[in-house]
């Protein structure tokens, strides 16, 4: 049997949009630029992925710009913006457990005079929004704010943010990074005061190399990539066809009754958690219901180090992650968990869990009835 339960990082592509891509990489492959009707039909797959976009987030098909990927999405959003209004201000807000793509892009920011406040967040992953609110000044230009944790599934309280912005200085630029949140929650741009949203193909059953970002028009941003001015001279360069095209009936797709498939995500959850738990020695890190992401479980299973236990799941074709699937392959701690607080063996044996749609309960038990084998055999094994 096996369990792959390391859908944070990627989710397998759904069948009806692998043929969806291959058909337009073998009959449909003009390069929508050209005036000639190869070019005319592709750039109708771009038309219509972003009209199905739009459609879920209830906002105008000109403001989706496509993206090769979540990075790249929060690279422009974040760098852009900074950019194109840096003479307003140079004072930037985030997190402290944002993902990678996003510190380090606040990282390059800082090394050219922009200043960052990063806002601590509490045991259960989530920041204060009064925290946020003092940290708000007259040269604050952009706050950036992820949606789900990707670690922990911790839900930031997204729209009570936007609504604080709007209220104490309304021109600033409001940032979302939605990778783990879009497919899983009903999103609304406009309502919750969002100017823009980061989102990645390959985490809803989408392919990879595939994103977008949602700019509401006539926001302040510079393009970061320059070329032929494709997309309206926002992102020059041959549009990916095939991702965008698969990326759209993707997203149609998962949210095609989303409310009973999260529902169902929950349950397993919930199960797993409740699992666990009855392990000796085992801490679960993720909390159970509906205030936190319904796809994530994140447990510390003290005495066997991450990388230890993912690799002896890995014999068994159970597929886990230590952490962020960016950081894992360099054996990074989890920065996360830090800020909450967890001890260093807690840090340093945590394990995510991590399950999309097509989750069955009985790759759960696989997964929790081997650990449960493996364990005492792991602690033994790193005792002597």
């Amino acid at each position: 049997m096996e369990a792959y339960l390391d859908n944070s990082a990627t989710t397998r592509t759904f069948d009806e949009v692998a043929k969806l891509m291959v058909k337009i990489m073998i009959e449909d492959y003009g390069n929508p630029s050209a005036m000639h009707l190869k070019g005319v039909e592709a750039e109708e797959y771009i038309k219509k992925s972003a009209e199905r976009i739009s459609k879920v987030l209830k906002v105008d098909p000109k403001e989706i710009l496509f993206t090769s990927g979540g990075t790249e999405s929060n690279n422009l959003a974040i760098i852009g913006a900074a950019l194109a209004n840096e003479r307003s201000g140079k004072h930037i807000i985030t997190t402290s457990v944002e993902h990678a793509s996003v510190r380090s892009t606040m990282d390059f920011l800082e090394e050219r005079g922009f200043r960052i406040t990063y806002l601590p967040v509490n045991s259960k992953g989530v920041v204060d929004v009064k925290d946020l609110e003092t940290s708000i000044c007259d040269d604050t230009i952009l706050c950036s704010i992820m949606y789900v944790n990707n670690e922990m599934g911790s839900v930031m309280p997204v729209k009570e943010i936007g609504e604080i912005i709007r209220e104490k200085k309304p021109d600033i630029i409001y940032h979302v990074d939605a990778i783990q949140a879009f497919g899983k929650y009903e999103i609304h741009p406009r309502r919750q005061k969002i100017d823009m949203l980061s989102v990645s193909s390959h985490k809803i059953h989408g392919p990879k190399g595939a994103g977008f970002l949602y700019i509401k028009d006539k926001t302040k941003i510079k393009p970061i990539i320059y070329g032929g001015g494709q997309q309206r001279g926002m992102r020059s360069g041959t549009e990916n066809v095939p991702g965008i095209a698969g990326m759209g009936l993707a997203t149609e797709m998962i949210y095609n009754n989303l409310s009973e498939k999260i529902d169902r995500l929950y349950e397993l959850k919930d199960y797993m958690i409740d699992r666990l738990s009855k392990i000796e020695d085992v801490r679960i890190n993720s909390g159970k219901g509906r205030d936190v992401a319904p796809q994530i479980v994140n447990a510390s299973f003290i005495g066997v180090r991450s990388e230890v236990l993912l690799h002896a799941l890995e014999t068994k074709n159970i597929y886990v992650s230590a952490g962020s699937a960016c950081n894992s392959n360099k054996h990074v701690s989890s920065n996360t968990l830090k800020q909450m607080g967890l001890k260093p063996e807690e840090i340093e044996s945590a394990i995510r869990f991590s399950f999309n749609l097509q989750t069955s309960k009985e790759e759960v038990d696989y997964a929790v009835d081997t650990i449960k084998e493996m364990l005492p055999k792991l602690r033994i094994f790193v005792r002597k």
